[in-house]
């Protein structure tokens, strides 16, 4: 095992320092995603979110190198397992229902959200316009009422 520990491992509670909590019904996904991609980049695992390159996957073709590639390759693969870890503790109970599957790992889960909330950027409009047109007509009826008082 390495001696030098990384920053990850220092992280006890994600949510200090990524206080916004993914919900499907906020729209608060740009923010989310930023504050998440800030501090990835910060904790020097930014790559996790992206496809696993070659370099990054074992090649057995070389039996010399193959145990420093397999200490790489569980650095690597606990590295993911700690993003994952933060992706899931910051977004909604629904959203970790929707997304949690055996053997995930960060870039999946990355993209599984991405999918939610880019792609459906129009179902999502259509929804908070409906929304929207409940919350005014309880506007007028309040304001009805008042000005029956009044």
């Amino acid at each position: 095992m390495d001696s030098k520990i990384h920053l990850t491992v220092s992280v006890s509670n994600i949510k200090n320092l990524i206080p916004v909590t993914l919900e499907m019904e906020r729209g608060q996904y740009g923010s989310w995603c930023e504050l998440f991609e800030n501090h990835c980049r910060a904790c020097m695992v930014i790559d996790h979110l992206s496809p696993k390159t070659a370099a990054q996957t074992t090649s057995t073709k070389d039996a010399d190198k193959a145990p420093a590639k397999a200490a790489t390759d569980d650095s690597w693969d606990r590295l993911d397992a700690i993003v994952l870890q933060w992706i899931y503790s910051t977004i909604s109970s629904d959203l970790l229902h929707t997304i949690l599957k055996p053997d995930n790992i960060a870039h999946e889960a990355w993209t599984t959200l991405q999918g939610i909330f880019k792609d459906n950027k129009s179902s999502r409009a259509i929804h908070l316009m409906h929304k929207f047109s409940g919350w005014l007509s309880q506007y007028v009826i309040l304001l009805s009422s008042l000005e029956s008082v009044g």
